[in-house]
Protein backbone atom coordinates (compact mmCIF):
# COMPACT_ATOMS: atom_id res chain seq x y z
CA UNK A 1 0.00 0.00 0.00
CA UNK A 2 1.27 3.47 -0.88
CA UNK A 3 0.52 6.06 1.84
CA UNK A 4 0.75 9.79 1.22
CA UNK A 5 -0.50 12.99 2.78
CA UNK A 6 -3.61 14.36 1.11
CA UNK A 7 -2.92 18.10 0.91
CA UNK A 8 -4.81 19.08 -2.24
CA UNK A 9 -8.53 19.74 -1.98
CA UNK A 10 -9.17 17.26 -4.81
CA UNK A 11 -7.39 14.52 -2.83
CA UNK A 12 -9.29 15.39 0.33
CA UNK A 13 -12.55 15.41 -1.62
CA UNK A 14 -11.76 11.86 -2.80
CA UNK A 15 -11.37 10.84 0.86
CA UNK A 16 -14.74 12.24 1.99
CA UNK A 17 -16.83 9.13 1.10
CA UNK A 18 -14.43 6.94 3.07
CA UNK A 19 -14.50 9.33 6.04
CA UNK A 20 -18.29 9.36 5.92
CA UNK A 21 -18.22 5.66 6.75
CA UNK A 22 -17.05 6.84 10.19
CA UNK A 23 -18.92 10.17 10.24
CA UNK A 24 -22.18 9.15 8.56
CA UNK A 25 -24.11 12.04 10.10
CA UNK A 26 -21.85 14.69 8.59
CA UNK A 27 -22.42 16.44 5.26
CA UNK A 28 -19.65 16.07 2.64
CA UNK A 29 -18.80 19.79 2.73
CA UNK A 30 -18.46 19.67 6.51
CA UNK A 31 -16.05 16.73 6.30
CA UNK A 32 -14.08 18.44 3.54
CA UNK A 33 -13.83 21.62 5.62
CA UNK A 34 -12.25 20.00 8.68
CA UNK A 35 -9.81 17.99 6.59
CA UNK A 36 -8.50 21.30 5.28
CA UNK A 37 -7.86 22.88 8.67
CA UNK A 38 -4.28 24.05 9.06
CA UNK A 39 -3.16 21.66 11.80
CA UNK A 40 -5.06 18.61 10.53
CA UNK A 41 -3.04 16.08 8.52
CA UNK A 42 -4.91 13.61 6.34
CA UNK A 43 -3.18 10.53 5.01
CA UNK A 44 -4.51 8.24 2.30
CA UNK A 45 -3.58 4.64 1.64
CA UNK A 46 -3.76 3.52 -1.98
CA UNK A 47 -3.74 0.06 -3.52
CA UNK A 48 -3.52 -0.11 -7.31
CA UNK A 49 -4.53 3.55 -7.46
CA UNK A 50 -7.65 3.07 -5.31
CA UNK A 51 -8.04 4.88 -1.98
CA UNK A 52 -8.65 2.11 0.56
CA UNK A 53 -7.92 3.84 3.90
CA UNK A 54 -7.57 7.27 5.47
CA UNK A 55 -6.17 8.58 8.74
CA UNK A 56 -6.57 12.11 10.11
CA UNK A 57 -4.17 13.37 12.78
CA UNK A 58 -3.45 16.51 14.82
CA UNK A 59 -0.28 17.17 16.79
CA UNK A 60 -0.85 18.42 20.31
CA UNK A 61 0.84 19.00 23.62
CA UNK A 62 -1.19 18.39 26.77
CA UNK A 63 -0.21 17.76 30.35
CA UNK A 64 -1.32 14.11 30.42
CA UNK A 65 0.34 13.12 27.13
CA UNK A 66 3.15 15.62 26.60
CA UNK A 67 3.70 15.91 22.85
CA UNK A 68 1.46 13.51 20.98
CA UNK A 69 -0.41 12.83 17.76
CA UNK A 70 -4.17 12.67 18.24
CA UNK A 71 -5.67 10.19 15.78
CA UNK A 72 -9.10 11.62 15.00
CA UNK A 73 -10.06 9.58 12.00
CA UNK A 74 -8.98 6.12 10.87
CA UNK A 75 -11.20 4.45 8.33
CA UNK A 76 -10.66 1.55 5.98
CA UNK A 77 -13.14 1.39 3.11
CA UNK A 78 -15.68 -1.22 4.20
CA UNK A 79 -15.09 -3.74 1.38
CA UNK A 80 -11.33 -3.69 2.17
CA UNK A 81 -11.52 -4.19 5.94
CA UNK A 82 -9.66 -7.11 7.44
CA UNK A 83 -6.85 -6.95 4.87
CA UNK A 84 -4.28 -5.23 7.12
CA UNK A 85 -4.73 -1.69 5.80
CA UNK A 86 -5.81 -0.28 9.17
CA UNK A 87 -2.67 -1.64 10.80
CA UNK A 88 -0.55 -0.19 7.98
CA UNK A 89 -2.17 3.22 8.48
CA UNK A 90 -1.55 3.12 12.24
CA UNK A 91 2.08 2.15 11.61
CA UNK A 92 2.40 5.10 9.23
CA UNK A 93 0.87 7.53 11.73
CA UNK A 94 3.18 6.26 14.47
CA UNK A 95 6.25 6.76 12.25
CA UNK A 96 5.05 10.22 11.22
CA UNK A 97 4.46 11.12 14.88
CA UNK A 98 7.87 9.77 15.93
CA UNK A 99 9.55 11.85 13.22
CA UNK A 100 7.83 14.95 14.62
CA UNK A 101 9.01 14.33 18.18
CA UNK A 102 5.73 12.99 19.54
CA UNK A 103 5.85 10.66 22.52
CA UNK A 104 2.39 9.11 22.05
CA UNK A 105 -0.37 8.44 19.58
CA UNK A 106 -3.75 8.80 21.28
CA UNK A 107 -7.41 8.65 20.27
CA UNK A 108 -10.94 8.58 21.63
CA UNK A 109 -13.53 5.98 20.73
CA UNK A 110 -17.20 5.63 21.68
CA UNK A 111 -17.93 3.09 24.41
CA UNK A 112 -20.03 0.88 22.14
CA UNK A 113 -17.24 0.36 19.57
CA UNK A 114 -15.93 -2.91 21.02
CA UNK A 115 -14.38 -4.05 17.72
CA UNK A 116 -12.51 -0.75 17.43
CA UNK A 117 -11.16 -1.13 20.96
CA UNK A 118 -10.07 -4.69 20.25
CA UNK A 119 -8.28 -3.54 17.07
CA UNK A 120 -6.22 -0.92 18.91
CA UNK A 121 -5.53 -3.21 21.86
CA UNK A 122 -4.20 -5.81 19.39
CA UNK A 123 -1.68 -3.10 18.40
CA UNK A 124 -0.65 -2.66 22.08
CA UNK A 125 -2.67 0.51 22.70
CA UNK A 126 -3.83 0.84 26.31
CA UNK A 127 -7.18 2.01 27.61
CA UNK A 128 -6.19 4.31 30.42
CA UNK A 129 -9.15 6.58 31.04
CA UNK A 130 -12.33 8.10 29.77
CA UNK A 131 -13.22 11.04 27.61
CA UNK A 132 -15.87 12.89 29.54
CA UNK A 133 -17.84 15.58 27.81
CA UNK A 134 -20.98 17.64 27.90
CA UNK A 135 -22.52 19.45 24.96
CA UNK A 136 -23.12 23.11 25.72
CA UNK A 137 -25.63 25.38 24.07
CA UNK A 138 -24.52 28.49 22.25
CA UNK A 139 -24.70 31.61 24.40
CA UNK A 140 -27.44 34.18 23.99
Amino acid sequence: MEIRELDAESDRREAVPVLQQLWSGKEPDEVLAWTGEEDYHLFGGYVDGDLVAVAGVLEAGLLHHARHAWLYDLVVDEPRRGEGYGTAMVDHVEGWARDRGCEYVALASPLEKDETHEFYESLDYDRWGYVIEREIEAGN
